[in-house]
C-alpha cells in the first residue's frame, strides 16, 4: 500500500535504487514485476504511438502543403510543446504517468494547429507577391489573435479537468495538465521560434 503522497512512478526509482545496493548471491538477482511491469511496457506501447501520430501527421500535411519542408517547420511545434508539458508536471510537483503522456500523444495534433494557421497565410501572402520577411511580418500580425484564441479556449476548456472535480479526477488531471502545459509554451512559441524556422528555411531553398 502506497502512502498518500506517493505514486507507483515515484517510488519506483526509490525501489530500484535500494535493490542496488544489495549484494545478492551468485546466481540470483531481484527485478520489479507487477504493475509497474505492466505500467513499462504500456510505456513503451504509447512511445510507440506518440512516434506514429508524428508520421501520419506529416504524411497529412505534406499532401495538404505540397511539400516536404513547410511540414518539417509545423513539426517543430511538437517538441516546444512537450517541454511545457515537462516544466508543467516539474511546477507542480506532479510524476508522468500514463494519462499524462497519452496528453502529449494528443497534443501531437492539437499543438500543431497553430502553426498551421500561420504558415497557411504565409504562404498565401508570398503566392500573392510579397518579399518573404513582409509576408512573414504580415502573417504574425493578421493570425496572432486566432492562434491565441485557439489555444486560449482550450486551455480554459481544460482547466475543471486540470483541478481534479468530480471522481476520476486523479486520472484525468495529468492529462489536463500535460496539454495545458503544452498549449502555454506552444502558443506563445509559436509565434516567434516558427516564423524564425520558416525564414531559414526559405532561404536556404533560394540559395
Amino acid at each position: 500500500m502506497l502512502a498518500k503522497d506517493y505514486s507507483l512512478g515515484r517510488v519506483t526509482p526509490e525501489v530500484n535504487a535500494r535493490l542496488d545496493e544489495v549484494e545478492f548471491p551468485a546466481k540470483y538477482s531481484a527485478k520489479i514485476t507487477g504493475e509497474e511491469e505492466k505500467r513499462a511496457e504500456s510505456f513503451n506501447g504509447l512511445g510507440f504511438a506518440l512516434l506514429l501520430s508524428i508520421i501520419l501527421v506529416y504524411m497529412v500535411m505534406a499532401s495538404q502543403f505540397e511539400s516536404l519542408r513547410h511540414p518539417f517547420t509545423i513539426l517543430l511545434t511538437i517538441p516546444l510543446a512537450g517541454v511545457g508539458s515537462i516544466l508543467a508536471f516539474l511546477l507542480t510537483g506532479q510524476t508522468l504517468n500514463m494519462m499524462a503522456f497519452i496528453g502529449i500523444i494528443m497534443l501531437a495534433g492539437i499543438a500543431v494547429n497553430s502553426s498551421i494557421i500561420l504558415v497557411d497565410r504565409i504562404n498565401q501572402l508570398k503566392e500573392q507577391g510579397m518579399e518573404l520577411t513582409e509576408a512573414i511580418m504580415a502573417a504574425a500580425q493578421q493570425r496572432i489573435r486566432p492562434i491565441i484564441m485557439t489555444g486560449l479556449t482550450t486551455i480554459l476548456a481544460l482547466l475543471p479537468m486540470c483541478f481534479g472535480f468530480g471522481e476520476g479526477a486523479s486520472l484525468r488531471s495529468p492529462m489536463a495538465l500535460a496539454v495545458i502545459g503544452g498549449l502555454v509554451t506552444a502558443t506563445i512559441l509559436t509565434l516567434i521560434v516558427i516564423p524564425c524556422v520558416y525564414y531559414i528555411f526559405d532561404r536556404k531553398v533560394k540559395k
